[in-house]
């Protein structure tokens, strides 16, 4: 594992959304079902995750796209590959195997690519979603000290979908699209205690909160800066943002934070804000001209796209980044004493 050497020498490229390309797909009911689960008691349409197991070529070509286009990380399809989110399709059995399945079709692609060109490695991150039920807010108006699920229920949750993603094969673990810091202290905590009990030696850990307003605060309150003092601790490969913005949006965020941490720093921001309904209209030469902005300033050492993102989004901005050199990690004083 030597990509602490490549974010020493180059700016890095992380994929762009997964979702975005999967409706490109228009896949029916049936589609999603696939043959194994052509009888399953509930609708499946939505559960994009489910893919891996049913449809993994699509998948796999998804991949493949992203790397076509300079991605030197792709995401695992997993972003709700948990006991927690699955209980939406009454589908929680299939939280270890959905990791396991969606790992190895990531791992699939990026060593194909790593073959066809072994002068770069292609690098495959575990995607840890944020849940969708959460630890610092009540989903009961009625009752603020009401909370859906425990810190001991989400820890567990996390623990199942990390042993997979690892059994699957991932490089790194990347616990993202933060908007409760509380989540995502449970999945660091889960992260830590897998190693521990398997004694094994620890993955890189990228960590992305999401700053969800003009506030500059997470969903949960926290400032930008709370954010990033509250999971430093887990010493982080890279702490970024993603979601909820586009980059004209993000950029004062992405440039305090490079100056707020001592680890790498990622960014990979929406296609634009969407419109009216609901997508997104952002060209990739525009989020291109954004994030090569943020590059010359400094800011960044992992950059690529979330939401409405696509192969042509992640290509022009690794066009436009390739030659220009990674954010340095600060001196801190401990290490000048």
């Amino acid at each position: 594992m030597c990509i602490r050497k490549e974010l020493e020498k180059r700016i890095l490229i992380i994929d762009g959304a997964m979702g975005t390309m999967i409706q490109r797909h228009k896949l029916s009911e049936a589609d999603y079902r696939g043959e194994r689960f052509k009888d399953w008691h509930s609708d499946v349409k939505g559960n994009n995750d489910l893919l891996s197991i049913t449809q993994p070529e699509i998948i796999i070509g998804i991949h493949k796209l992203y790397l076509e286009a300079g991605a030197d990380i792709i995401e695992t399809n997993t972003f709700s590959s948990t006991v927690i989110a699955q209980a939406d399709y009454d589908m929680q059995s299939l939280a270890y195997e959905l990791n396991v399945a969606s790992a190895k079709c990531a791992k699939t692609a990026a060593d194909a690519y790593t073959a066809k060109d072994p002068s770069k490695q292609r690098y495959v991150a575990g995607a840890i979603g944020p849940l969708n039920k959460t630890l610092s807010l009540s989903p009961d108006v009625n009752n603020p000290g009401y909370r859906a699920v425990t810190f001991d229920e989400v820890v567990d949750a996390y623990y199942t979908q990390i042993s997979g993603l690892v059994d699957g094969g991932v490089d790194i673990l990347l616990v993202e699209t933060i908007f409760d810091t509380l989540n995502a202290k449970a999945a660091i905590f889960a992260i830590k205690k897998y190693f521990r009990d398997n004694k094994k030696e620890e993955l890189p850990i990228m960590i992305s909160g999401t700053i969800t307003d003009a506030s500059g605060r997470t969903l949960s309150g926290q400032t930008l800066e709370a954010f990033y003092t509250s999971v430093m601790h887990a010493k982080p490969l890279s702490v970024g943002l993603n979601c909820a913005l586009g980059a004209a949006e993000m950029r004062a965020h992405i440039e305090e934070l490079s100056q707020i941490a001592s680890c790498y720093t990622s960014a990979y921001p929406n296609a634009g804000l969407p419109n009216a309904m609901g997508e997104y209209d952002e060209q990739p030469h525009q989020t291109a001209h954004f994030i090569e902005e943020w590059a010359k300033e400094g800011f960044v050492n992992i950059v690529g796209g979330c939401c409405g993102t696509t192969p042509d989004h992640i290509k022009h901005i690794a066009d436009h980044v390739k030659a220009i050199q990674p954010r340095l990690l600060p001196v801190l004083e401990t290490e000048l004493v």
